[in-house]
């Protein structure tokens, strides 16, 4: 049953991850928590998650916004060490709890059609929210998601330039795990089983990201971010 569920859930993930920019760590993580330790949980996302964004880049590259892209890196900086402190010594469960119901009026706003205006400091304050997620929780995606949709940004650019941000969070995030929290046999060699359902995903998730408008794309980014605010609120 736990060999069932791992695949499900590596496919599934792989497959919105490929289709939409984002997603994996959203959907992925929560699950992986029923298998893993938090620690194990994250480390397979982030590799993983890595494995997806080296895959596509050269497809994607061409939707790339490189100067969002560069304020997202340099503010994901700041807020890399922020999130290992909070993993290493706060309250998890309150944490999600926060999360949870910031993501939760936020998306709710966002279904009311609330709009911000992009400015180049929003974009520095997504990045370090979203490097501060990626290494206490493991999701850097609601910061981006919830900031994307709120400036109504093309489907294209959003998949690009998360993807693009991505590459570099990921692996960032992993090495500060591996050597700060430590890694063990057990992350390596479930993340080695599950590369053939990543790539499986990254096939069947680019004939779905064909079929997705722009206004499919915006609802299915609601759900995901009421998906996840949902279950940080009640898995704590």
């Amino acid at each position: 049953m736990d060999i069932f569920l791992f695949v499900i859930i590596i496919l599934f993930a792989s497959i919105l991850q490929t289709s939409t920019g984002f997603g994996f760590s959203i959907l992925a993580t929560p699950f992986l928590l029923l298998l893993f330790s938090p620690m194990e949980a994250i480390q397979i996302n982030l590799i993983l998650s890595l494995v997806i964004s080296c895959a596509l880049i050269r497809k994607i590259r061409k939707d790339i916004d490189f100067q969002v892209l560069k304020r997202f890196v340099f503010g994901s900086v700041a807020g890399l060490p922020i999130g290992l402190l909070i993993f290493l010594f706060v309250d998890i469960p309150r944490l999600k709890l926060g999360v949870s119901i910031i993501i939760l009026l936020l998306t709710l706003l966002l279904i009311m059609k609330l709009r911000i205006a992009q400015t180049k400091s929003r974009d520095f304050i997504a990045g370090g929210l979203s490097g501060t997620l990626t290494t206490s929780i493991g999701m850097p995606g609601p910061p981006l998601l919830l900031y994307f949709s709120g400036t109504d940004t093309e489907k294209g650019k959003l998949r690009g330039t998360t993807l693009a941000f991505y590459l570099f969070i990921y692996l960032i995030s992993l090495l500060i795990q591996v050597i700060f929290v430590g890694t063990n046999q057990t992350i390596w060699i479930s993340s080695g089983w599950a590369l053939p359902l990543v790539f499986i995903g990254l096939f069947l998730g680019q004939i779905l990201y064909r079929w997705i408008n722009q206004h499919y794309f915006r609802i299915f980014t609601y759900i995901i971010l009421l998906f996840t605010g949902i279950y940080l609120l009640i898995d704590r």
